[in-house]
């Protein structure tokens, strides 16, 4: 757990049991698609969930959900805005036009992550996503010292070079304390629609060895589906159907 002379204070309007951080050492490998796969899959086990999206700069949650803002402000704080599926959500898309661009400092990006743990009143949650910018900068770092985060799930890709980028990301988290619950492999393969065998798109998994020499599980390995993407494009991540079974088990056990 991280220290708790770094940890701020929550809404007193909220009540969330667990919290679970969704980093992955670079851009683009699908960490929000994650993300919201997590949210689904403890929703469909009866859990009650929001998502966090620390990625400031580059929010995408909102648009995944087919939310919009403004959300609601009261003189206790704000509401998460609550997507069809139930799961309540705050970003800072929900608060700014959707088109206007985020040319803030680190500072000022920081302290907004944190607001948005301070000032909104997230009710009774048993699971809180925070969905965080790529990398090991700023946000990720006021996250893991500010919000008592329970564990990290670690997204990665086939290509060599991002598990060099995954270790570090790991390594971060191990130097912040928090454990590394396991690792979610996205792109990791393409079933051919003839025969329906797995092609290795980009290049074969390099997953389970790094698994193997970190001790850390592998929770899944997800496909390039072209369905996914539609349901995001419509906002309706939420429906599509992939359950994240092993990833709930891990987090059922916090």
């Amino acid at each position: 757990m991280p220290n708790p002379m770094f940890e701020i204070e929550t809404n007193p309007h909220s009540n969330v049991r667990h919290i679970v951080a969704v980093m992955s050492g670079k851009g683009g490998v699908g960490k929000s698609l994650v993300t919201s796969l997590l949210s689904t899959s403890l929703r469909k086990k009866g859990y009650s969930t929001g998502i966090l999206d620390a990625d400031i700069t580059g929010p995408s949650i909102p648009k995944m959900y087919g939310i919009h803002g403004p959300v609601e402000v009261t003189e206790d704080g704000s509401y998460p805005k609550k997507a069809s599926d139930g799961t309540g959500i705050m970003s800072l898309n929900l608060m700014i036009a959707e088109d206007q661009p985020v040319i803030w400092r680190g500072p000022v990006i920081g302290g907004t992550v944190k607001q948005f743990w301070t000032d909104v009143m997230w009710g009774d949650l048993d699971y809180l996503i925070v969905d965080m910018p790529p990398g090991t900068g700023d946000v990720p770092l006021t996250v893991f010292q500010s919000l008592p985060i329970d564990g990290v799930i670690v997204v990665t890709s086939p290509q060599d070079l991002v598990s060099v980028i995954v270790a570090k990301a790991m390594k971060m988290a191990k130097l912040m304390k928090i454990p590394v619950l396991g690792i979610i492999e996205n792109y990791s393969f393409m079933s051919c629609p003839h025969c329906g065998k797995p092609i290795s798109v980009f290049g074969e998994s390099r997953v389970d060895a790094t698994a193997e020499g970190t001790g850390i599980p592998v929770l899944a390995k997800l496909p390039i589906d072209p369905g996914f993407a539609a349901l995001v494009d419509e906002g309706r991540a939420f429906d599509i159907d992939l359950t994240l079974d092993e990833a709930v088990k891990v987090l059922e056990k916090l």
